[in-house]
């Protein structure tokens, strides 16, 4: 006999400035829990060495990104560092109404555009030691231009700026005492202790 879905599915959401240990963190999580659904994004930007198609994210063209938009395709959606990312609405309803948690990664003004159709939703917002650190991690992933770099060092203060907006906030100054944070998070959630 299949389980019955859970009618309490809720939607969990992580964000931080790049570099901050967002997709680690959120990897670390899926790896513990790996029913949750993962909600990936969709984006206009060109793929890293190594992401994947359908796994990292939904690489589509700009063209086909703005037709989507204008046919409400979006549950959410932004522009940044001049590239659009979108998560797909049908996604989360659909998700949600089969009583599967959903993991999203996604940025802050996604994450409030969220939380205005899914006021359930769980916000977590990852914070960076200190913005030397994070210039650091940035330096190091050796994805970005020192122009690039800049950019998301401004962004990153931007951002920090807004963390309050979010109900539970991690620094990721150890890796394991981050993902252990954010794993009892989702935990208490998911076992009904809110």
């Amino acid at each position: 006999m299949e389980p019955a879905a859970k009618s309490n599915a809720r939607i969990f959401i992580v964000s931080a400035p790049s570099g901050a240990g967002k997709t680690t963190l959120c990897t670390r999580l899926r790896a513990h829990c790996p029913d949750l659904h993962y909600s990936i994004s969709y984006t206009t930007r060109e793929p890293r060495p190594g992401e994947k198609n359908g796994k990292d994210y939904h690489f589509i063209t700009r063209e086909d990104f703005l037709e989507k938009r204008a046919h409400d395709y979006w549950a959410e959606w932004d522009r940044v560092h001049d590239h659009y990312y979108g998560t797909a609405a049908v996604f989360l309803t659909e998700s949600l109404s089969r009583g599967r948690d959903v993991l999203m990664d996604i940025d802050i003004q996604g994450a409030m555009q969220i939380r205005e159709r899914f006021p359930d939703a769980v916000t977590v917002f990852i914070m960076p030691p200190s913005l030397d650190v994070l210039k650091q991690r940035l330096v190091l992933r050796g994805t970005d231009n020192r122009a690039v770099i800049e950019t998301r060092l401004r962004n990153a203060v931007k951002e920090m700026e807004q963390k309050d907006l979010y109900g539970y906030v991690i620094v990721n100054d150890d890796l394991e005492t981050a993902t252990q944070a954010l794993i009892a998070i989702v935990k208490r959630y998911r076992q009904g202790i809110t």
